[in-house]
């Protein structure tokens, strides 16, 4: 289904729709109209005569004898009425609504006794409130009307109950009613019909014209366009469905990127795991195919220096392959540090003790400087011992003998800063800003001061510090590096103090 039918199905469906709910509402509204114009002309009919019968009472004041009424009254009551109103009836009721006699076209009444309820109610109230009661020619029909007690001798003899609008007059009236509201009701529906329905069909058209936008744009993504995204520029449901899709649409697209970096370091990671692990797998392989080949003709002494070379090779292959997994963890974002309170001076302490032996191996000597009144800071506790640990590591492996390693604590405020000083070769200015990268190896000059006769040794400073870059980062730190050749190089962070609130 194209776009533009898509576009004419839903907006004809809208304006069918919209239609038949107009002519649904104008039928109703011609309806209620009919029936308002009808109770109006009733109430203005019994405002227009409330005294109508008082009138009849006081100007031929009806006699009752023996419960009857007298003929000659009734014949006096005919002869008023048909003069003043020829459309009304009138009843002579007793005190209970018993139809005693009565006036009326054509002597077609059928009921021989009238509620008398709202006959008391429209007495009460002198006539202020609209009432109606039963005709006597239509049973279950309700009529506006008039009515008065009759008096004898001090006491309520019956009532005079005026119907004011007879079956014939009745007719009459809501035919008239009837053509009046047709002709009325008619013309306004029609304009209104009309005039709704234009207006209607030109909100529909805007709406429908946005929703083919987003159509268009959820086709276009769908098609491979990741970059496409709806224009937000209407309001209500249909914004929020744009806004909506854009999310969703970025939410897509970072996923990707996610699953993207995720396979690019997995790849990276096969790489340098196949060169980083080739040079020890080499040297274990070379000095074990040795000892295989001569094993006649090599001393005892050199066997051991042999089989010590090995040692260390498999120790560099352990640490690189733990370094390895460490650091793929913390780039594919899947370490979160459990942070909590703790005394960095503390843990300085410890990582100085666990380093005095390599130190002094080498004759460097550990030198911890702290403040006074250091407080807790607020972090993942063995995360920063790792940072710590990769820190003093690298400083003792590029600190020449006789050298000196500096661990230092210091208070600045809201925050608590760690330095790690050596007093070793330094780091070329070219070199400071991709000594935190994966891999990086020193410049060739100093590549080459290195060298010795430990095949296992190299200038590569490793992952260690490509592992404290993301270690502190995950911790909203950042590490500074400071680095002068043949002076020493001096790496800082700084860490939150505990806010024990």
């Amino acid at each position: 289904m194209t776009k533009h039918n898509i576009f004419g199905s839903l907006y004809w469906k809208m304006a069918s729709t919209l239609l038949v709910l107009l002519v649904i509402i104008g039928g109703a509204y011609i309806f209620i109209t009919a029936d308002t114009v009808q109770k109006y002309f009733q109430e203005k009919n019994q405002r227009l005569n409330i005294e109508l019968a008082a009138h009849v009472v006081q100007e031929v004041k009806p006699s009752f004898q023996n419960g009857q009424v007298d003929e000659a009254s009734m014949d006096k009551i005919m002869h008023s009425m048909m003069a003043i109103n020829p459309s009304i009836e009138v009843y002579l009721l007793d005190s209970e609504g018993t139809i005693l006699n009565y006036v009326a076209p054509y002597k077609k009444v059928k009921l021989e006794r009238v509620n008398i309820a709202p006959i008391l109610s429209f007495i009460d109230n002198e006539g202020q409130e609209f009432i109606t009661g039963d005709d006597p020619r239509n049973p279950g029909v309700k009529k506006e009307f008039s009515a008065a007690p009759v008096m004898e001798s001090g006491l309520l003899a019956g009532y005079v109950y005026v119907v004011l609008a007879s079956e014939e007059y009745d007719m009459a009236a809501q035919e008239l009613i009837g053509n009046y509201v047709m002709r009325l009701g008619g013309k306004t529906m029609l304009i209104t019909l009309v005039a709704t329905l234009l207006a209607g069909m030109l909100i529909f058209w805007f709406i429908t014209r946005y929703l083919n936008q987003i159509t268009a744009a959820v086709r276009r993504f769908k098609d491979g366009h990741l970059e496409e995204r709806v224009p937000v520029k209407s309001s209500g449901e249909l914004k929020l469905l744009a806004i909506t899709f854009n999310d969703m649409a970025q939410e897509i697209l970072n996923s990707i990127e996610k699953i993207k970096t995720t396979e690019n370091l997995r790849r990276e990671l096969v790489a340098n795991v196949s060169h980083d692990l080739r040079t020890p797998l080499s040297v274990i392989h070379g000095y074990v195919e040795t000892m295989l080949m001569k094993t006649d003709d090599i001393k005892p002494e050199q066997r051991n220096q042999y089989l010590e070379t090995i040692l260390k090779s498999t120790e560099r292959l352990k640490k690189l392959v733990g370094d390895l997994f460490e650091l793929s963890k913390l780039e594919a974002k899947e370490v979160q540090p459990k942070k909590e309170p703790f005394f960095i001076t503390e843990l300085v302490q410890d990582v100085s003790q666990n380093h005095k032996l390599a130190a002094e191996q080498k004759n460097i000597t550990i030198v911890p400087v702290v403040d006074n009144n250091i407080p807790m800071v607020h972090a993942d506790i063995s995360l920063i011992e790792r940072v710590l640990q990769n820190l003093m590591d690298n400083a003792i492996k590029f600190s020449k003998d006789g050298g000196i390693v500096t661990i230092e604590t210091h208070n600045f405020g809201n925050d608590v800063e760690v330095k790690v000083t050596d007093t070793g070769r330094g780091i070329p200015q070219e070199d400071i800003p991709l000594v935190f990268d994966r891999y990086f190896n020193l410049s060739k000059s100093i590549s080459s001061e290195k060298a010795n006769d430990d095949p296992v040794s190299k200038s590569s400073v490793g992952l260690g510090l490509a592992i404290v870059k993301k270690i502190l980062e995950i911790h909203n730190a950042t590490i500074h590096l400071t680095s002068k050749l043949n002076k020493g190089s001096a790496f800082s962070f700084r860490l939150p103090v505990y806010q024990n609130y």
